[in-house]
């Protein structure tokens, strides 16, 4: 009776201060709207409030954008084949998620954005659909939306699941309420032993934690000779390399890394492909006021010869345009964001080059290092320097590229074991 009773305070309080807070949700989504449209958009769903009359959907998994979707990719394909009349509603937090969603599964899932972690919308939610199963994708730890699915009888697993130290060190502040709520998770499916230590340092039943791998090992191949050739015919055979998912922050060693690129190789080419769509125009002002010949992917489609930066500003083609290039720097990881999927590149036979600072992937990044798959920089002259050194040394570069793809070989399984651990709970 004690416990019941220190939860109900907690989330009273918990919720409480959310309430208070949901005001400032409305000014977030109007300021990253002037960034990017689509959050002026589709605001009813942020809050639970549907249109439509309440519409079962049995299984419900949530991964809140596009790295977390792409992550899901090779799950849901796979209940989609191996489940075809089973009604699935995918949520993400993002624009670009949804977009991704889109992109990989039109009509054949529900997609809404998931509502705020405050109560009476997470009842809203689940009242609306209804599930009988719940998959969290790596790291979405809502309290309320965990107690919602505990107190209607819905199993919920995390899947794929990740905790950095610093995400661990982050949710302790709320420490006593995460641990009620994850005590609550029917199972967590981590992608490491060390993400699953820290699941369950943070609350986690241990006996409920399984170590299944990281699913991006499962994500299939995908034939870009037809892209790759055309790109050629129009860029020609100069040095490429692409800068993908960057930040803000790491701009100017991008450029400064290029410029030294250029005086080695003056044909040589920038494909950039910024981590935040409100930051495809501001990359592309940035190379053209520094002095470089800029494309667009959205303009001229092609880079042309003489082209020194083009633009990756449309989304879902990163994969093909890795392909595309030699090297690819892997952004996120200059500054102290944490990294980003370093396996996409893998995928495609190109050269890694990272940051040091690869907390969120700690566990791959430590793979590829140790496989002689990837080199880690510390700052733009060592980016600089990393590129010169592979465009001079072919021999490097495939070495490097043939490590990584072994290495995504023999990642491969997670698909298998999770459906292993979910196929007994799907809803029939």
């Amino acid at each position: 009776m004690r416990a019941d009773l220190t939860e109900r305070v907690l989330r009273g309080l918990y919720s409480a201060a959310l309430y208070i807070l949901a005001p400032i949700t409305l000014y977030h989504l109007i300021w990253r709207g002037f960034r990017q449209r689509a959050y002026f958009q589709r605001w009813n769903e942020r809050y639970a409030s549907y249109p439509t009359i309440a519409v079962e959907a049995p299984l419900w998994l949530h991964a809140v954008s596009v790295g977390e979707v792409n992550a899901a990719a090779p799950l849901v394909t796979r209940l989609l084949r191996d489940h075809p009349g089973l009604r699935l509603v995918v949520t993400t937090i993002t624009p670009t998620g949804s977009e991704r969603v889109q992109a990989l599964w039109g009509d054949a899932v529900v997609h809404v954005y998931l509502p705020y972690d405050l109560p009476g919308a997470v009842s809203r939610f689940l009242e609306h659909f209804r599930p009988a199963l719940a998959l969290i994708v790596e790291t979405e730890l809502w309290p309320n939306l965990l107690f919602g699915c505990r107190d209607r009888g819905i199993p919920s697993y995390i899947l794929n699941a990740r905790l950095s130290a610093r995400s661990l060190r982050g949710y302790r502040v709320l420490g006593p309420l995460i641990r009620r709520a994850l005590r609550s998770v029917h199972l967590v499916a981590a992608q490491s032993d060390e993400d699953g230590k820290r699941f369950a340092r943070l609350g986690a039943q241990p006996e409920r934690v399984v170590v299944t791998g990281n699913l991006k090992f499962d994500t299939l191949p995908v034939d870009n000779t037809d892209f790759v050739r055309e790109f050629r015919a129009h860029r020609g055979s100069g040095p490429t390399w692409i800068a993908a998912s960057t930040h803000e922050d790491e701009e100017a060693a991008v450029l400064d890394a290029h410029r030294a690129v250029l005086k080695a190789h003056p044909d040589a080419l920038l494909l950039w492909a910024p981590r935040h769509p409100e930051r495809f125009r501001a990359v592309a002002l940035h190379a053209a006021e520094a002095g470089f010949a800029v494309a667009t992917r959205s303009e001229q489609r092609w880079p042309r010869p003489g082209t020194q930066v083009f633009v990756v500003d449309t989304l879902g083609e990163l994969a093909r345009f890795y392909a595309c290039a030699r090297i690819a720097f892997v952004g996120g990881s200059l500054q102290p964001v944490g990294g980003h999927n370093l396996l996409e590149p893998a995928a495609t036979g190109t050269a890694i080059l990272s940051g040091p600072h690869l907390h969120n992937f700690a566990d791959i990044a430590k793979r590829l290092r140790e496989a002689d798959a990837m080199r880690v920089v510390d700052d733009a002259a060592g980016l600089g320097a990393a590129l010169l050194e592979l465009f001079a040394d072919e021999a490097m570069r495939e070495r490097m590229a043939a490590n990584a793809q072994h290495l995504l070989q023999a990642g491969r399984g997670a698909l298998e074991r999770t459906m292993a651990l979910i196929e007994p709970a799907l809803p029939k």
